[in-house]
């Protein structure tokens, strides 16, 4: 089933709306994302997510680096990069939606869509990766958390045997934070250790989440990114800098083992987003993030 402009489907208090260049979910009056995918020169994105209290805690396109898009996934593929976006950056072209539904499982409905896209080199238009990705969100009451699970599939495309998956050291899955959470923040990961430091405030640390803590506009919040243990390369390679500002981000350690994919498997890769109002301790996370192993 494919979707395309003005689809608006609702599920008791649950709705996804769809517009010309953003899909929104909400829950009742509160929303909790916005997923960009026209408009976009090159690459589609969760542009807003927001705690259950009502904070976004993404920033897009911040002064310093306008490449940074609030949460997003990027790697290179065959030498092309489509991370940065300055000189022949490497284009992801929404193709379309899919299976865009509202699944009420328990006391959590969540909302979602699959979407297909289409990695090009820009310099030759080759098509290098077809991907398939899910992305689904609910708001976890008992909990006290919005949750937004993420699952990539990057195949090989036909004509092609492999690719080779490299790039820098921040590479992955990564996360922009509100400007008021680039100072007197704090990290916390699973494995209670410190990273191994690549440069400046800049660590790479494993396990199995890594979350940040800070105040958005003076208010205190909690934001969580989990790896799932069947993912490559597990526990996760986190990056994580705190100067002059706060980023996250979920690798693959690509700036040294680069991965190849062959043709007749893609890569798959998934993570998890929880956020919180206010501080919350590990053992807290703990239970989210085992939650959302088990499927919730």
């Amino acid at each position: 089933m494919v979707f395309k402009m003005k689809v608006k489907l609702t599920c008791t208090s649950n709705g996804i709306t769809m517009e010309a260049d953003a899909v929104s979910i909400h829950q009742g009056q509160r929303n909790l994302l916005c997923y960009r995918y026209e408009g976009v020169p090159f690459k589609p994105y969760v542009q807003q997510l927001y705690s259950p209290g009502g904070i976004n805690v993404l920033r897009d396109a911040p002064h310093d680096h306008l490449h940074h898009h609030a949460l997003m996934y990027a790697v290179a593929v065959d030498g092309v990069n489509f991370w940065e976006e300055q000189t022949d950056p490497g284009r992801q072209l929404h193709k379309q939606f899919g299976d865009m539904r509202i699944d009420k499982n328990g006391d959590a409905a969540k909302a979602g869509f699959t979407e297909q896209l289409d990695w090009i080199n820009p310099r030759s238009r080759e098509l290098l990766l077809r991907e398939h990705r899910t992305i689904k969100v609910c708001q976890l009451d008992d909990v006290k958390a919005t949750l937004l699970s993420w699952q990539t599939s990057l195949g090989v495309p036909p004509g092609k045997k492999s690719v080779t998956f490299s790039g820098s050291h921040y590479f992955g899955l990564g996360m922009r934070f509100l400007e008021s959470m680039d100072t007197g923040g704090e990290f916390i990961n699973s494995a209670g250790q410190a990273g191994n430091v690549v440069r400046g405030s800049e660590q790479i640390t494993r396990a199995d989440w890594c979350a940040y803590i800070a105040k958005a506009d003076g208010k205190p919040v909690t934001i969580a990114i989990f790896g799932h243990p069947e993912n490559v390369r597990h526990p996760t390679h986190w990056f994580t800098m705190t100067t002059p500002f706060a980023y996250l981000a979920a690798t693959l350690n690509l700036y040294k083992e680069p991965l190849v994919a062959n043709s007749d498997q893609p890569l798959v890769l998934r993570y998890a987003v929880a956020v919180w109002d206010g501080r919350i301790d590990k053992s807290k996370i703990d239970q989210v993030y085992h939650r959302w192993i088990e499927g919730q």
